[in-house]
């Protein structure tokens, strides 16, 4: 359950990292650089969240898959864009 939440939540957050950062992708793209952000982004900041607040939820994985999404934007426009 943890991993399809993890690709639904990773969806929404790729979708909306790539409108904010204005990367002209297709939906597949948006959802892949989503996913990938969700999964490092997201397991980054609930580890952070638990272990200082003690509590994890939805929303701290949202959080943290919008910004490892616009995080993998970033690096690709930086050192892979020409």
């Amino acid at each position: 359950m943890p991993f399809i939440l993890t690709l639904i939540v990773g969806a929404a957050a790729g979708f909306l990292a790539v409108r904010f950062m204005g990367l002209q992708a297709n939906t597949l793209v948006a959802i892949g650089v989503g996913v990938l952000g969700a999964i490092f982004g997201g397991i980054v900041l609930r580890s952070m969240l638990l272990l200082f607040v003690g509590a994890s939820s939805v929303l701290s994985l949202f959080i943290g898959g919008l910004f490892g999404a616009m995080a993998l934007i970033w690096i690709y426009r930086r050192f892979f864009d020409n």
